[in-house]
């Protein structure tokens, strides 16, 4: 059987001993300075999905939220930089040769139930696994920033030779540091038949951390006495969303799948995933009404009765100004109840884990991945910060 890999799983269950530090990449100061609210997080995945990886995928899932949230606790000067991820997956058959066997699933997006759609929706088959060609087209396809304060990593995980394929490795994690987007490498396997792999060596070329992973490990996830409260002020808070346009509708209907969805995989992640919903990392301005104002994407006068949602059909526009202002207000209140749940469950779950460490029983997730996103981070000034939003 074929072996396997994960992105999302792998950030999850790193070990200390497997984190890998590289030599910091010096970035020169922008000549000209950036504003402090356009600055971007961008972070593309690539699964290996070449043979049955359901155990690395369920890593994954459980991870994902978890993961954002990290990433949404970076600040720049006090503001909140915007976080756009990216999927792919690599190794199955079922893609065309003539593409390396790679595809995109989705391209950088702020679209954070579109991720975890996708995340859910990955299926595994048997097929050639070439990490070249994925770090290749995850480059030339995505829409990069190219601005040297903005951060951009790479991810890919797998347990198969890193040098497979016509695509050289070597040159492609080099493209990548030359833009300043650091590829960061993660087997699956003893730390050092990684190293014999060649996943070390495309860290080290790309300016990323190599890490390895036993992608057996069980993930750990520690219930609190705040899990239910929060999914309760989840339930209040999707409330507070109305869809406009031809994609309102669906995109509504999309969310709360992805609730449920990840309230079946487990009571943790559905937490995690409302913690995510109370922050302004989670937005959704191309359909929602609330969102859409915020951002200056629509207004609310401006758009056509049939494109807008039961509750505002048949008002003046003072009275639809009234009512999305109501609406605003309320979902505040909500985000914030959300944000100071969070709070103290965190510092429950950081008690656990003390408690636990003293038996070996811990999930080291926030260490190796944390320290490789936090030091790269810090090169351009982003810190993270305990803050609710």
């Amino acid at each position: 059987m074929k072996k396997i890999i994960i992105l999302f799983g792998l950030i999850t269950l790193n070990s200390a001993n497997s984190f890998t530090q590289q030599e910091p990449l010096t970035i020169n100061p922008p000549s000209r300075i950036q504003p402090v609210s356009s600055r971007k997080i961008q972070m593309a995945i690539l699964f290996d999905a070449s043979g049955s990886m359901d155990g690395l995928l369920s890593q994954a899932k459980s991870k994902i939220w978890t993961i954002v949230n990290e990433l949404s606790s970076l600040r720049f000067q006090g503001q909140t930089p915007t976080i756009e991820l990216a999927i792919y997956e690599y190794g199955k058959d079922e893609i065309s040769s003539s593409e390396n066997y790679v595809r995109q699933l989705t391209p950088l997006t702020k679209d954070l139930d579109l991720i975890s759609t996708k995340l859910f929706g990955i299926t595994t088959n048997g097929g050639s696994e070439f990490c070249g060609a994925v770090i290749g087209k995850s480059i030339s396809e995505l829409s990069w920033s190219t601005s040297p304060t903005d951060l951009r990593m790479i991810y890919i995980a797998g347990n198969e030779i890193f040098n497979q394929g016509s695509i050289d490795y070597r040159e492609v994690c080099k493209t990548a540091a030359d833009r300043q987007i650091y590829v960061n490498t993660i087997y699956c396997g003893p730390h050092d038949q990684g190293i014999r792999e060649f996943w070390f060596d495309g860290a080290q070329i790309g300016h990323g951390d190599y890490f390895n992973i036993d992608a057996n490990k069980q993930v750990i996830q520690i219930d609190t006495p705040f899990d239910d409260r929060i999914n309760t002020f989840n339930n209040a808070l999707n409330k507070t969303y109305y869809g406009y346009g031809s994609a309102g509708r669906e995109n509504k209907m999309m969310q709360g799948s992805v609730d449920s969805q990840n309230l079946s995989f487990s009571k943790t992640n559905a937490v995690e995933r409302s913690i995510v919903k109370s922050k302004s990392a989670y937005t959704n301005a191309s359909w929602d009404l609330i969102d859409g104002d915020k951002d200056g994407k629509i207004k609310i006068g401006e758009l056509k009765e049939e494109d807008l949602p039961e509750e505002f059909k048949g008002k003046t526009v003072e009275e639809k100004t009234e009512l999305l202002d109501s609406i605003k207000i309320e979902r505040d209140s909500i985000q914030l109840e959300i944000g100071k749940l969070a709070i103290e469950r965190q510092a429950y779950i950081d008690a656990e884990i003390k408690k636990r460490a003293t038996t070996g029983d811990v999930d080291d997730f926030g260490t190796s991945i944390s320290q490789s996103i936090f030091k790269k981070a810090e090169l351009i000034g982003m810190k993270k910060e305990e803050v609710i939003k």
